[in-house]
């Protein structure tokens, strides 16, 4: 079978995206990704407990005392820049698309999304692509490549600050290079429609598996010419990196308000490095892995645990799962609106 020819089967409906339940199944998958969401965030804190009460809870507590108001307010709107921007960056890819939709609804369905990061591989975000197909009526493979571009520009963001954090950080972090790389190049296949098109190809050639996957990826890669465009690339690009620079400088105030001075590039490799980690390990959000690399590296970097493992604790509640409160906030909303559209 060519790969040029369409691969006979059922159609993705413009309503729904692929695999979405509807009727009475969504309620009780709505329940489990809940309890899986809650089930994760007690097994994070427990292990974190646990590793406070082997160092000493009297240590741990005294850390966190020293943050005020003032300071969690100034780490939540960190973070705050980083998802406005990137919902900014969301909203240009789902203009250059040509979705026929304003800047409201474009942040209400990126910021909504945040509810299902935890979902294993983020795949809940696809919840998006059903909310732009109950307003617009496109299907979900001609929605599909506005995922794919975000995700690149995140990876390509991220890997191109920790190549600057290797070139400026006093030490590096050993396997740093490699995961920049990975993400750097990542992101590069997925910007270049014709070598994503030409990979998909010879892949299936080579293997014969996947036939529907390969094909739908071929489309993808068609429609990614939209955003090829090297100002709609850059201005993505400034967006990327000033957002995740905003919540490492978020973990480098972090550390000094806990007595720990690693230097600002140092305290970024270890935020960008432990979050690209923890997306590789495949956990939900990143959970569990995130953590333990970055208290692994900040022990390596010789700050203690007493600092440590507050510190990481702080830090991923006031990037994740504010991200994750945010969501389950506009969630409701992204789902009553997008059904009277529909």
């Amino acid at each position: 079978m060519s790969m040029s020819t369409p691969y006979p089967g059922p159609t993705d409906g413009p309503n729904d995206a692929p695999g979405e339940p509807t009727g009475p199944q969504a309620r009780p998958r709505k329940l489990r990704d809940l309890a899986l969401m809650g089930g994760l965030f007690a097994l994070v804190l427990l292990g974190l407990a646990g590793l406070a009460a082997a160092t000493g809870w009297e240590e741990t507590l005294e850390q966190l005392a020293k943050l005020g108001v003032v300071q969690v307010v100034v780490l939540l709107a960190l973070s705050l820049v980083n998802y406005g921007l990137r919902g900014i960056r969301w909203h240009i890819f789902a203009t250059r698309l040509g979705l026929p939709l304003g800047l409201g609804a474009n942040l209400r369905h990126f910021l909504g999304g945040f509810a299902m990061s935890v979902t294993p591989g983020r795949v809940g975000e696809l919840i998006r692509m059903r909310w732009i197909a109950r307003e617009t009526g496109w299907a979900f493979e001609r929605t599909a490549p506005l995922v794919l571009i975000d995700r690149a520009s995140d990876l390509a963001a991220m890997g191109l600050i920790l190549a600057l954090s290797l070139a400026f950080a006093a030490g590096g972090v050993d396997w740093a290079l490699p995961v920049a790389l990975l993400a750097i190049g990542a992101s590069v296949i997925v910007t270049r429609p014709a070598l994503l098109a030409g990979m998909a190809t010879r892949f299936y050639r080579a293997t014969g598996l996947f036939p529907r996957l390969m094909i739908r990826v071929r489309r993808a890669a068609g429609s990614l010419r939209l955003f090829s465009h090297p100002q709609t690339l850059g201005f993505a690009a400034a967006l990327g990196l000033l957002g995740w620079f905003a919540e490492g400088y978020a973990f480098h105030l972090l550390l000094g308000w806990f007595g720990a001075e690693i230097g600002f590039w140092k305290a970024v490799m270890i935020f960008v490095f432990a979050t690209l980690a923890g997306g590789l390990t495949g956990a939900p959000g990143g959970i569990g892995g995130a953590e333990a690399a970055m208290i692994a590296l900040l022990y390596m970097d010789g700050v203690g645990p007493e600092i440590a493992v507050p510190a990481t604790a702080v830090i991923r509640v006031t990037t994740l799962w504010f991200a994750i409160l945010i969501g389950l906030a506009i969630f409701p909303q992204a789902e009553t609106k997008s059904k009277g559209r529909r």
